[in-house]
């Protein structure tokens, strides 16, 4: 295929997550066509939507292993935060449940942060 260059990722040691990842950087730029094959591998052919020289083909190339092993370690630290993240939200959604009850919560805020709006802005009318 002419303006395009083809080549093979490992999906062992790439997760296909990854691939949609660093695939959707190049999307303005290239035309991107995944297709697998039987040795669990991804062919991944990017089609430039300006003509571009080799040179240029080979640059893009190295870049999308680039944003490859980025979204790569971008998941992987993802995965291993996983159990502190739903710990954060949790905890962040029972204190949001015990002050629900209260009806002057607020009253606490020294920089009256949780003051309804119609509270704080509101016009006396005479």
């Amino acid at each position: 295929m002419k303006n395009s260059i083809e080549f093979t990722v490992n999906e062992k040691i790439y997760p296909l997550e990854a691939l949609y990842g660093a695939s959707y950087v190049f999307v303005d730029d290239f035309y991107i066509y995944l297709n697998k094959n039987p040795k669990d591998e991804t062919i991944v052919n990017m089609k430039g939507k300006k003509n571009l020289s080799k040179e240029d083909l080979d640059i893009a190339r190295g870049e999308f292993l680039n944003e490859l092993l980025s979204y790569s370690l971008r998941l992987k630290i993802s995965d291993s935060n996983k159990k502190i993240k739903e710990l954060i939200v949790g905890q962040a959604l029972v204190g949001s449940i015990s002050n629900e009850d209260e009806d002057d919560f607020y009253e606490d805020d020294p920089l009256g942060i949780a003051v309804p709006w119609e509270d704080k802005y509101k016009k006396d009318k005479k």
